[in-house]
């Protein structure tokens, strides 16, 4: 007989009861970077390495990549405690998108681009992590704890030989085996305690010495990505909070990390977080006993760019899929995105997203660059850009799922996902109100990082008079640092300011002058939308899909 060969094309639209009109199709593979002016303007002038991100822009929402996500999500991670015989296991077993996603990620430069030596390292990186937030934000997590943890490693030269050429291998090895017998690894997070939390000095857990490395006994209530081949955790010595590095596996058999549940979570499906107790675990001390803190503050602000880039990512996905809907559907006779008071939600939105974007990439570019000031400005303007960044990202997401009705609330388009994942980043690495604590606490006691941030705020005067009155007013009323109580108001309007200065300098007149216009002159309502007076077209022409 003959082969037959079936013609596949459009979904069939004539259902015979009805025909299906007005329901624009899902978006399928696209480039994240070619797709994307606000992002290449802000990238490019940030020094960020335009042939890496404009390839890995078109794997990560390849076909082949959104389909691993989806499947990676849909099939979320399973505890593994035993083996049929009995023994302990203490595994995660993963869908294979999961590690496809990973592995794309790896190679493509997530975790090392920013530590190659080459110029815009860390600015690349940044954006890594604002693309594949909008794929898949659960495998950000693994990746983004590997590309921290390299400066933390430097406490000790012998553990970074083995450990950092190895975190900085574009290979991901998903196997269970020791760390000297693969050429990539990834490395995870364990410091938060029960009866602690981000009081990791009241933590319990306790470290024995045993000849050349320590033993621990004790319990995590939050361990990140408990697959990574190996964990940055705090515990006590005799002389005090210590920070160690715990291997996964030893060379001839499974060390004493015992996993005792996977969360269930809002969002983040996609990773598995779990609690585990430390039985006997052996560990490699990093750094001296007693600077536990200091010694793994470098992985934490390392991972707090992250954090204030992530939510970007977060919300451009979501305005990029409320941007399809409306140019896509027509209600009363007109298409929604040509619809007055649709424009203002969607020219609002879009000012929060590219503020969050520009203010994090001024951050990262900072991060770039070696000397006193920029390491300064980088401590205290990370902390800034991550409060703002995550209050606004939970509201965007919010309203852009609106913008498409009863279809943003179905599982069938990326709203659910991105909703769930909004809060996240402003929990991880410091909530809002420890956020702010340590911003106050930043500058009381480093003066050059208050010095720092006043010459980026000050070489915006003269932008714009709105923005320069506004900068005087702040300063007015904060002579000083304010009262714990205000601390949240004060580093709202610090934050602001210095959005409002990142895109005075970087950004196209229409986005800096909507911003400024509705977000320091007071020239608008509390929700989305509620704004008047922007140059809606300007802002728009910008974000079309």
């Amino acid at each position: 007989m003959p082969e037959t060969k079936l013609s596949i094309s459009a979904p069939q639209g004539d259902l015979g009861t009805h025909e299906v009109m007005n329901q624009p199709a899902p978006r399928m593979s696209r480039n994240l970077w070619d797709g994307d002016q606000v992002l290449q303007l802000h990238a490019t002038r940030h020094g960020g390495r335009t042939d890496n991100l404009a390839h890995a822009g078109a794997v990560y929402a390849s076909s082949d990549m959104l389909s691993a996500a989806e499947n990676a999500r849909r099939d979320p991670p399973r505890l593994k405690l035993f083996a049929r015989s009995g023994h302990r296991l203490d595994e995660v077993e993963f869908n294979q998108g999961y590690h496809q996603v990973m592995g794309a990620a790896k190679r493509l430069g997530y975790a090392h681009v920013a530590w190659d030596g080459q110029p815009g390292g860390h600015v690349t990186h940044a954006v890594h992590c604002y693309m594949l937030n909008q794929v898949e934000p659960g495998t950000c997590c693994p990746m983004t704890m590997t590309y921290a943890a390299v400066p933390a490693l430097k406490a000790d030269p012998d553990l970074a030989a083995t450990w950092v050429p190895r975190l900085l291998n574009p290979v991901y090895d998903g196997a269970v085996r020791p760390v000297t017998q693969k050429k990539g690894v990834t490395l995870g997070m364990a410091m938060t305690e029960k009866q602690g939390g981000s009081d990791v000095r009241a933590n319990t857990t306790r470290a024995v010495r045993d000849g050349d490395h320590y033993r621990l006994t004790g319990h995590k209530w939050f361990c990140s990505a408990p697959m990574s081949d190996g964990f940055l955790t705090l515990a006590y010595t005799e002389a005090g909070l210590t920070c160690f590095l715990v291997p996964r596996w030893l060379e001839d058999s499974r060390n004493g990390i015992r996993l005792q549940r996977l969360k269930s979570k809002l969002g983040n499906q996609a990773n598995a977080s779990s609690e585990v107790e430390y039985v006997d675990a052996l560990a490699h001390r990093l750094g001296e006993e007693g600077a536990g803190v200091r010694t793994i503050i470098e992985m934490v602000h390392h991972t707090r760019l992250d954090t204030a880039i992530a939510p970007a990512g977060l919300m451009r996905a979501a305005v990029d899929e409320a941007m399809w809907w409306v140019q896509g559907r027509s209600t009363f006779q007109r298409k929604l995105i040509d619809q007055p008071l649709m424009r203002a939600v969607l020219a609002d939105l879009a000012l929060d997203t590219e503020g969050a974007l520009s203010v994090a990439l001024m951050v990262a570019a900072a991060f770039d660059r070696s000397d006193a000031e920029n390491r300064a400005f980088a401590r205290i303007g990370v902390a800034l850009a991550k409060y703002l960044n995550n209050k606004r990202c939970i509201s965007v997401i919010g309203e852009a799922m609106e913008v498409l009705g009863g279809m943003g609330y179905i599982e069938e388009t990326p709203m659910p996902v991105l909703y769930r994942e909004a809060p996240l980043n402003g929990i991880w690495e410091g909530s809002g109100n420890v956020i702010c604590l340590d911003i106050l606490r930043t500058l009381s006691r480093e003066p050059l990082a208050g010095d720092a941030l006043m010459q980026v705020l000050n070489a915006a005067r003269g932008g714009d008079r709105r923005y320069d009155a506004a900068l005087d007013a702040h300063l007015q009323r904060w002579t000083g640092l304010p009262t714990e109580a205000e601390a949240r108001w004060f580093v709202e309007s610090l934050a602001s300011l210095l959005t409002a200065a990142s895109l005075i300098q970087f950004a196209p007149n229409a986005a800096a002058d909507g911003y400024v216009t509705s977000r320091l002159t007071e020239q608008r309502g509390s929700l989305p939308g509620s704004v008047a007076g922007l140059d809606t077209d300007a802002i728009l022409s910008r974000w079309a899909v």
